[in-house]
């Protein structure tokens, strides 16, 4: 039989959010068996719980939105879901300050490094898990996305993504067959193409976003002018591009990088589900709006 583990004690960050910027401290501590993932916004009157529940789900433009009492919202949550699931953790009081994760490296890396240094604790009572039992498929027809969810004695995944026209991002894809693999996608990092940039924060997001948190595509060839004037606005001596097309300093971990990271994306979406799948999940063209509606899929078919 297998047994519900929490964390054996807290581990604290602090950080910007990628949208709003905002520096936030956030907290994960144990819980006892049975109580699942919930945050605490401790900064607000009467410090609401918000469960980790795919129903909760208020906005998925670049990240994954809960809302609470008093539309109060947690904003970001999915790093640090897929490394709360990726571990096998099944029960944590998460409190934090504000209204964002953190977002840190931009990847769950520094989560499950904290989830290793304090340890995971065994509880007294059973793993309860979501079994996938018939074929069940969410598409969006107009936009390419296909997710669906196949019944297996674990939980695998692949994530296949595809960017037209994009001379970076040619069709990738990414795989684990069981989260003892989880090792391979939880360093990711999120990415964005340039032309992505100037749109989104006109949208009031990605305010916090930057080249130690982020990959950037530069999908076109920038002029020497254009890259002295884009190393100015980021406050940088000087960009560089590499031939992968990232402007970063330094190369991809993976040459599928992006593919896994929508992978680690996956999997903190789905875990709003509220508890381990059993299951393999094929999704194409996925985000964050698509795993959510998936996952609200899930819970309504009441497998």
């Amino acid at each position: 039989m297998e047994k519900q583990t929490t964390l054996k004690g807290s581990a604290s960050f602090k950080g910007k959010g990628l949208h709003t910027g905002i520096v936030v401290n956030l907290t994960i501590n144990p819980a006892p068996a049975g109580f699942g993932y919930q945050f605490r916004r401790i900064d607000a009157d009467g410090r609401p719980l918000i469960a980790a529940d795919a129903r909760k789900v208020s906005f998925t433009q670049r990240g994954t939105v809960l809302s609470g009492p008093n539309d109060l919202k947690i904003s970001t949550i999915e790093h640090l879901m897929s490394a709360l699931r990726g571990m096998r953790i099944d029960n944590c009081l998460i409190e934090l300050d504000g209204p964002e994760v953190p977002i840190l490296d931009g990847s769950a890396k520094p989560f499950v490094d904290a989830i290793k240094s304090v340890g995971i604790e065994e509880q007294d009572a059973e793993r309860e898990y979501f079994v996938i039992n018939h074929k069940i498929v969410y598409e969006e027809p107009e936009k390419g996305i296909r997710i669906m969810a196949l019944p297996e004695d674990h939980f695998a995944a692949q994530v296949n993504i595809e960017f037209d026209g994009s001379r970076c991002l040619p069709n990738q894809y990414a795989l684990i067959e069981s989260l003892d693999e989880y090792a391979s996608v939880y360093d990711c990092r999120t990415f964005v193409f340039l032309h992505e940039v100037q749109p989104l924060l006109q949208m009031g997001l990605i305010k916090g976003g930057d080249l130690d948190n982020a990959i950037v595509f530069v999908e076109n060839d920038l002029s020497e002018t254009e890259q002295k004037s884009l190393a100015a606005q980021l406050g940088r001596d000087k960009i560089t591009i590499h031939r992968s097309g990232a402007m970063n300093d330094r190369d991809l971990k993976y040459s599928n990088e992006p593919a896994r990271h929508k992978l680690l994306d996956l999997i903190g979406d789905l875990s709003l589900v509220g508890k381990p799948i059993k299951g393999r999940i094929i999704a194409t063209r996925s985000g964050h709006g698509s795993n959510t509606a998936f996952a609200r899929k899930l819970l309504e078919e009441n497998i």
